[in-house]
């Protein structure tokens, strides 16, 4: 259906069984549009209710599931009952500065002395390093524990080791069968934890930490003598649902939780760190996984890519408003300063796809192309071409590279297989995103292991440029009550995409370019109503162009329903994402 689509996309519509949501109707007093989603996303009957109502408390398991966390504890409380100084060793993207963030705030709350170490992108690169670790030594710390990484670190560890310091690794990254020496690793995608926690990120680990020590803690009667109010975790939610959206884990399970919870501690602005940044970038209404993930999110991570790593820890970590300002303001700094960069950068990258265009995998390098943002650029290919994308900036025969997958190809343990094979240096990741360094001249070589690794599937619609779309509304159905029944199965992300649908028969009355880069349109329909669109980052692209040239047309569009609020006022908005023009019949 929809052949002529100006993305280039095929639109297919989700299969859905008719019988399940007869059941989902009669059993669930669901109403269709809520059933029919649900079937679409094949939720299990026994997981209706947790799916449409989930809670910490129902979904929650308990915390030794995952192989080492009882060890893990017990190091930890034997570190605060000796008043040992632990050093937090993090990652500089949002999910290790949250991490980072998640066990300072608690460590501060039972006034135990800490240290935090988030290394520097350029010049000390991803993960531990014996020179981090000796840092963290020379400030007299005890313990160290890495946040975000350390599953690979097998040099820095046994460097510790050697100088009597525990390392308590707590990450999600996968592994190989051999594990680094540390005294414990949580990590819920080693060869042999059977925890089925494997979706969290680093922050929904350290959560599912404190959760563990917190027990033991209340168990010791540790609070009462010592005389510290125990730290309510439910507070410390924010902190794990923007890990958990930035690093586009599956909303699933115990994540859907996660995220449902934070979101209500996030606008209650708890987080000093938090509620700067989102007073900053100026948002004015209750804070979502889109803000999350698209406004705050890249701040965060500014810091990581082209200004001071440890700034988004930090931000987070902050109790003084000055401060915190200071940090916010300079943050959104680099985060403009990062947009340029990646305009420039995106701009040579997609000239140097020409030859490599029919590639199944893009792996496309060059010469000093900076590091903080060659990640961002290779989502941007990805998303553009639907190909799994790996951008390798080179310096002194040595490149440093990101990598980005599509559904259905899981690019981190590609690079894990590489490393076996001694293609890579180091490397790591998970399944839609990882990074690697590699030898100039592996580089060759690594392509080819790359593309037949992805060759090598047997599913070919994968590989397709399809847009999947879940049901044709009305007109009529762009509206608050029909938004709200959309809502139920929030929150949304990786593993349970927003809903999408077809709006067909519209004309353009007007459009307009709002902001730098977007479209924002009024379509009249068939009906005789009217329809509110904006289109995301689209004035430079085919479907930009559409939109503010086409003034006969007529066209069905793809996309999903927002909700914009301003000043108190509610009006559902239609993000388009695809325009399929109508073909026009010969008499």
């Amino acid at each position: 259906m929809h052949d002529l689509s100006i993305t280039g996309k095929k639109w297919v519509y989700k299969k859905f069984d008719n019988d399940y949501v007869n059941f989902l109707k009669e059993n669930h007093l669901l109403d269709d549009i809520t059933a029919k989603l649900l079937s679409i996303r094949n939720i299990d009957k026994s997981y209706v209710i947790s799916f449409l109502k989930p809670s910490i408390k129902n979904l929650i398991p308990n915390p030794n599931t995952l192989k080492d966390m009882e060890k893990t504890s017990l190091r930890i409380l034997k570190a605060i009952n000796q008043k040992e100084k632990i050093g937090i060793f993090g990652d500089y993207d949002v999910d290790g500065a949250s991490s980072t963030a998640l066990l300072g705030n608690y460590f501060r709350m039972i006034n135990q002395d800490f240290e935090i170490y988030i290394p520097d992108r350029r010049l000390e690169g991803y993960g531990p390093s014996i020179k981090s670790f000796q840092k963290l030594i020379d400030k007299k710390v005890n313990l160290i524990i890495t946040v975000d990484c350390g599953t690979m670190s097998f040099d820095a560890i046994d460097y510790a080791n050697s100088r009597n310091v525990d390392v308590v690794v707590l990450d999600h990254h996968q592994s190989e069968t051999k594990l680094p020496n540390a005294y414990s690793v949580i990590n819920p995608n080693r060869f042999d934890d059977n925890s089925n926690l494997e979706y969290l990120c680093a922050a929904g680990v350290c959560f599912m930490t404190l959760i563990s020590i917190n027990t033991i803690l209340r168990e010791d009667n540790w609070f009462k003598k010592n005389n510290i109010s125990e730290p309510d975790l439910l507070n410390f939610l924010d902190l794990v649902s923007l890990g958990t959206i930035c690093d586009v884990v599956p909303l699933i399970g115990l994540n859907r939780a996660i995220v449902r919870q934070g979101l209500k501690i996030i606008n209650l602005k708890k987080n000093l760190g938090l509620k700067t940044l989102i007073d900053i970038c100026k948002i004015e209404s209750k804070t979502s996984t889109y803000h999350l993930g698209y406004i705050i999110g890249p701040r965060i991570n500014a810091g990581g890519r082209v200004g001071k790593c440890s700034h988004g820890a930090n931000l987070l970590l902050n109790k003084n408003p000055k401060e915190s300002y200071q940090i916010a303001t300079e943050l959104e700094n680099f985060n403009n300063e990062r947009k340029n960069l990646e305009k420039d950068l995106l701009n040579v990258a997609l000239n140097a796809i020409s030859k490599n265009i029919n590639d199944s995998v893009l792996v496309l390098q060059g010469k000093n192309w900076h590091e903080g943002v060659i990640g961002i650029i290779a989502s941007r290919i990805k998303d553009k071409f639907n190909k799994p994308t790996i951008i390798i900036s080179l310096n002194n025969k040595i490149g440093k590279a990101s990598a980005r997958s599509i559904i259905g190809f899981d690019i981190g343990a590609v690079i894990l297989s590489a490393l076996q094979n001694n293609i890579l240096l180091k490397g790591g990741g998970h399944k839609m995103a990882g990074g690697f360094s590699i030898h100039e001249d592996k580089i060759k070589e690594f392509k080819n292991f790359v593309i037949k690794k992805f060759n090598k599937r047997k599913d070919e619609d994968f590989k397709r440029n399809y847009l999947y779309l879940d049901s044709l509304i009305s007109p009529s159905a762009i509206n608050l009550d029909f938004y709200e029944k959309i809502e139920k199965l929030a929150p949304f992300g990786s593993g349970n995409p927003e809903p999408k649908f077809i709006l067909e028969n519209v004309k353009v009355i007007k459009s307009m370019v709002v902001g730098e880069k977007h479209i924002k349109s009024i379509l009249s329909t068939k009906d005789g109503s009217n329809v509110k669109t904006i289109s995301f980052n689209s004035l430079e692209t085919d479907l930009g162009q559409f939109l503010l040239g086409n003034k006969s047309n007529t066209f069905n569009i793809a996309g999903k329903l927002s909700l914009n609020e301003w000043k108190g006022e509610k009006n559902v908005e239609f993000i388009i994402d695809d325009i399929s023009v109508i073909k026009t019949q010969k008499n």
